[in-house]
């Protein structure tokens, strides 16, 4: 069985992942993909999930028994798997990155919005000096974070975005989206805190940022990694 598998529910294919080689010198050797189509005796699908965000997408789990497929069902080589699965790392994760940086650049314009608008005191909050210098560290930390996410995204074109690169734009990324989401709301008042509010919505779909994709915590294991290293 698996779980936590985005569109699971509404999926007509499913790419599964199997060892294929139980004698293989290692495991990364011996695991293939498969094409598994709904409806393939032995597949079922469980029960859509009840996430806190992202609501527009399901997520499911999804059960195995006993699934027999056909030679055609093998997606690339035989025992290839685990590389291919290697090979697209980088882009998940950038994909998460820019996903993260369009989510902050969101929340930062409609905050941006809100206390242009929002009055207290006989004029609007965005008078306030703690909100302008609030909007300007945001402001900043967005624009260092796009450049970066931009400069892999060029780097991907060229088919030169490395692992460890990927794995930092994804960190850094969806631990600044979460900081952003915090802020937004908290410059919302209690409004940021109504479901009626974008920022609201934005701020539950950011907590998932830093957990799938590979967690955050993975993400600085593979770069540390990749600083010691001979």
């Amino acid at each position: 069985s698996q779980v936590f598998i985005t569109n699971g529910w509404m999926s007509d294919v499913v790419i599964v992942v199997a060892v294929t080689n139980r004698e293989a010198r290692s495991a990364a050797h011996g695991i293939s993909l498969f094409l598994v189509e709904n409806g393939t005796k032995g597949f079922i699908k469980g029960r859509k999930l009840e996430k806190i965000g992202l609501k527009a997408q399901d997520t499911a789990e999804l059960f195995f028994e006993d699934v027999r497929l056909p030679a055609s069902a093998l997606l690339g080589q035989e025992n290839k798997g685990f590389y291919y699965l290697m090979a697209e790392l980088p882009q998940e994760r950038l994909i998460i990155a820019d996903m993260s940086l369009a989510g902050c650049e969101f929340m930062f314009e409609e905050t941006r919005n809100y206390v242009k608008q929002r009055k207290a005191f006989g004029k609007t909050i965005a008078h306030l000096q703690t909100v302008q210098h609030k909007l300007a560290e945001m402001k900043t930390q967005i624009c260092v974070g796009r450049a970066f996410v931009d400069n892999c995204l060029q780097l991907h074109a060229e088919k030169r975005l490395d692992s460890p690169t990927a794995s930092m734009a994804k960190y850094w990324a969806a631990d600044l989206q979460n900081s952003i989401a915090t802020q937004c709301v908290q410059l919302h008042g209690g409004w940021g805190y109504m479901w009626e509010y974008p920022v609201a919505k934005s701020f539950v779909d950011a907590r998932v940022q830093p957990i799938y994709g590979g967690t955050n915590e993975i993400m600085k294991e593979l770069i540390a990694r990749d600083i010691v290293s001979d």
